[in-house]
């Protein structure tokens, strides 16, 4: 066997058969030729050691330009980007090719591992049971969730132990006010059944006021009375360092990926109404919670005890009931039964609800609306607190600040706009108004929004008469009801003979 195809473990057995025996006898046991061992034993390396290095196949294309165009500016901008310098050079020679960015990005990493700048280190942290719950809030728009077709643009708020993994969710509506931090820090804490001794976030604005000044210093002083009512300390990581809230920045992508398989599977990323889409995730932050059970359940046991209720999780406002029926609280007007104007209420901001009071009473729910993303403000109407003045006023309704968010359902827009196409303007202001009066006097508003659809996909107008009869009785009409009273005699056909008798 000629020596160039001998292996280096057929070498280490020759050297090995050689302690005791001649060269050919150990050449025999390992397989090769007289002549081959007696060339090992003039040169004793193994096969792979005198392979010869392999050479470059082409020459270098950087050659001429890394040292000195290269590392100057690698030196003078420690942090410029591959792409940055192969931008510039193929600006400066672009004879050199689109083909060299690879080895351009390999050259100047290697030249980075061993003249760049120290990098920051990531301390890895040892967690103990019950010390630490982490808050953070993460956008949602790229699962493209929609409620009843209507797309949903929502964050969501987690919590979760950095010791057993314990994760909570809750929908938010608005942005990462106190509201929601409260909100959902309770929720999580209540379902959890036990309290962390430190509570951390990063530069929340709903916690912290952001400003530069000692963070003692820089707690709000709802977020601050929050956190003593739960015994916990709030802490925060410095500003801008997004790893050190690494317990639950890493977990935000895979909440969200399980989020987003599980909207896969069922099929459908629109739900019937927030309550469900809310139960969705619940459910599936149960699952998550499920995979970690024991190491949750022993974490339980070091958590601090709960108090023994729930303390604010909303922000109190007094308005004032203007002559337009409503109130304007935060860029949103919302309008109340006109029987309140002139009043001034005091009115609780939750996420997704104001609760109305006047006094101590609870008037009414209402809810939350959000200004425009461009700041143009918005309203949240209900037909029923001005319809009665509407009707003796209709043509009000043709130029209507708020007239879009007036009508309950789709198809009351749509009747609007052909009875505004085939009709007088006033005698379609007339007839929209009396539709909205039906629906509301007669309890009626998805039955006639059904009737509405099916007569405008007909091409019919809407025609009142009959729809007031097919919603009837009309509650106004008192009903004419006739009472026969039976004779007293009547009654003894129910008590057998022998009772009477018996009686007597």
């Amino acid at each position: 066997m000629p020596g160039r195809h001998i292996t280096d473990h057929q070498m280490r057995l020759y050297m090995k058969y050689r302690q005791t025996d001649s060269p050919p006898v150990a050449a025999a046991k390992a397989s090769f030729s007289t002549s081959t061992a007696y060339r090992i034993e003039k040169d004793r390396r193994l096969p792979s050691q005198k392979k010869a290095p392999r050479g470059r196949r082409r020459p270098d294309p950087l050659a001429r330009v890394f040292e000195t165009e290269i590392m100057p500016m690698l030196k003078a901008a420690p942090g410029v980007r591959p792409v940055t310098i192969f931008e510039e050079l193929l600006r400066r020679h672009p004879e050199l090719g689109a083909g060299i960015r690879r080895t351009l990005e390999r050259r100047i990493r290697a030249w980075r591992a061993i003249h760049g700048e120290e990098q920051e280190v990531i301390f890895r942290q040892t967690h103990e049971p019950g010390q630490r719950g982490l808050s953070d809030f993460t956008d949602m728009g790229e699962l493209g969730v929609t409620i009843a077709g209507v797309p949903l643009d929502h964050r969501l708020y987690h919590f979760r132990l950095a010791y057993s993994g314990f994760e909570h969710a809750h929908v938010v509506l608005g942005g990462e006010s106190f509201v929601a931090l409260a909100e959902g820090l309770q929720n999580a804490l209540w379902s959890l059944g036990g309290a962390p001794r430190e509570h951390r976030t990063d530069s929340l604005s709903a916690a912290f006021c952001n400003l530069d000044r000692d963070a003692k210093d820089d707690l709000t002083r709802r977020y601050q009375d929050l956190c003593a009512h739960y015994g916990t300390r709030p802490s925060r990581n410095n500003r801008g360092i997004a790893h050190e809230n690494g317990a639950i920045e890493s977990s935000h992508g895979h909440l969200k990926r399980a989020i987003g398989d599980a909207l896969l599977l069922r099929g459908t990323a629109d739900f019937d109404d927030l309550a469900a889409y809310r139960g969705f995730i619940d459910e599936i932050a149960s699952r998550r919670n499920a995979r970690n059970a024991k190491r949750i359940d022993s974490e339980r046991s070091a958590l601090q005890d709960l108090p023994d209720r729930r303390t604010s999780d909303y922000e109190e406002v007094i308005v004032h009931v203007t002559s337009s029926g409503g109130f304007t609280l935060r860029k949103v007007f919302y309008t109340v039964p006109s029987r309140l104007i002139g009043h001034r209420l005091r009115v609780r901001l939750y996420d997704d609800h104001l609760d109305v009071f006047v006094g101590g009473t609870h008037l009414l729910t209402l809810p939350r609306g959000r200004p425009h993303p461009n700041g143009k403000h918005d309203q949240v109407v209900d037909y029923r607190h001005v319809i009665h003045s509407l009707r003796r006023k209709p043509m009000a309704l043709l130029n209507l600040v708020y007239r879009d968010q007036l009508f309950p359902r789709e198809a009351y827009r749509r009747a609007f706009d052909v009875l505004r196409k085939r009709l007088p303007d006033k005698k379609a202001c007339r007839i929209m108004v009396d539709l909205l009066a039906l629906a509301h006097e007669r309890g009626c508003e998805a039955e006639l929004a059904n009737q509405l659809t099916a007569d405008l996909n007909a091409g019919r107008l809407p025609d009142l008469n009959r729809l007031r009869t097919h919603f009837a009785p009309d509650p106004a009409q008192v009903p004419n009801v006739v009472v026969r009273l039976a004779p007293l005699a009547a009654y003894e056909c129910l008590i057998g003979t022998a009772e009477i008798g018996g009686a007597a």
